[in-house]
């Protein structure tokens, strides 16, 4: 029975430390209220999750995760009362990814202006108990275009999340499109790339998406960057379809979930989560925080691609040469994406090299 209870403890910690009050009631100082979707999504949930268990388990704070209930249907009242609850059992700070969050943060952050609040993929929202992380998307984005055309691929495709609504998913897929111009202009080959945002509004799989993305390379599209959650699903299902064709995942590395996948254009949630902790930790939250929206960026380390490397010609030596030059500001990327949900926009893009379409 004890090498048993020894067991399941082991279990639980993966998922969530715990302390116990005296009266027995579990305690967690820092708190995750999840977006849509499950907790070990392979994408945003998990990238910020994963950054507040390492800077808890660091530096020995408690911590625990809240899913809203009614899963892809949750609704703002669902997540309040997740953020309640996360409070009612001590937390100090919550951390939320996504933008459907900003309801529930208005409504339970002016109810305790004695709580912190880390909107991950947010904004400044004129409170001083919540502060706010958003990333140059663009900058990774780009990197994927350029990598994909450089190792050789010239039909590219890209699904995105949101709608034609999300900043986020906008400036991914603006990046992409830019980098794969830059990269064709360098090599000098013929390149398009599709852009479709028709199945991403709820950030889901779906047969439709998954239909969409399997005729995509049944007419020869040979990698597809899929830029949204759960989406990605779909995308793996469609190119095991049609002969294991390749795919960029977004957020994190989600190279385990296919061996297809060959990047992935990445926010870096882990490490961006532990550098706020760390700046509220250090007393730091008047002077850097309050009311603060930090977009974050190559300049600190927080967009690029993964570390899963299965590109056959586009080199770790070519990519810190790129990376450098966006750090340092000698390659601009455009990041304004006003009047992207237009086909106009998109087919603007296009040139003697390459063409651009928008589904």
């Amino acid at each position: 029975m004890k090498k048993l209870l020894v067991a399941l403890l082991a279990v639980l910690s993966v998922f969530g430390a715990f302390v116990l009050t005296s009266c027995g009631q579990k305690s967690y100082e820092l708190a995750v209220v999840t977006d849509v979707g499950s907790l070990m999504d392979g994408g945003f949930n998990q990238g910020t999750y994963m950054g507040v268990k390492n800077y808890a388990e660091k530096n020995g704070k408690t911590y625990q995760y809240y899913q809203p209930a009614n899963g892809a249907d949750a609704t703002d009242d669902d997540r309040i009362a997740a953020m309640r609850e996360a409070i009612s059992a001590g937390a100090q700070v919550i951390v939320t990814p996504g933008f459907l969050q900003e309801g529930a943060i208005t409504t339970v952050a002016k109810e305790h202006p004695e709580v912190k609040f880390v909107f991950v993929d947010g904004w400044a929202m004129g409170l001083d108990n919540v502060t706010a992380i958003s990333y140059k998307e663009h900058e990774s984005g780009y990197l994927a275009g350029y990598a994909a055309v450089m190792d050789g691929y010239t039909k590219l495709g890209g699904t995105f999340g949101g709608d034609a609504a999300n900043p986020a998913c906008n400036r991914f897929a603006y990046g992409y499109v830019q980098g794969a111009k830059a990269a064709a202009a360098e090599k000098g080959v013929d390149v398009s790339v599709k852009i479709s945002f028709k199945y991403g509004a709820s950030f889901s799989a779906s047969p439709d998406l998954q239909s969409q993305i399997s005729g995509w390379y049944a007419e020869g599209t040979e990698i597809v960057f899929s830029c949204g959650g759960s989406m990605v699903n779909s995308v793996i299902s469609a190119a095991k379809e049609n002969g294991n064709k390749k795919v960029i995942g977004v957020d994190v590395d989600q190279a385990s979930l296919y061996e297809g996948v060959l990047t992935s254009a990445c926010k870096q949630l882990t490490e961006s989560v532990e550098l706020v902790l760390g700046q509220y930790y250090a007393g730091e939250w008047d002077a850097k925080l309050k009311n603060v929206g930090q977009q974050l960026g190559a300049v600190d380390n927080c967009t690029g691609l993964a570390p899963t490397w299965r590109f056959a010609n586009f080199t770790k030596e070519q990519y810190d040469a790129l990376y450098k030059g966006i750090q340092n500001g000698t390659v601009n990327i455009s990041d304004n994406v006003e009047g992207c949900n237009e086909a106009a926009f998109w087919t603007a893009l296009s040139d003697a090299k390459v063409s651009v379409s928008y589904e």
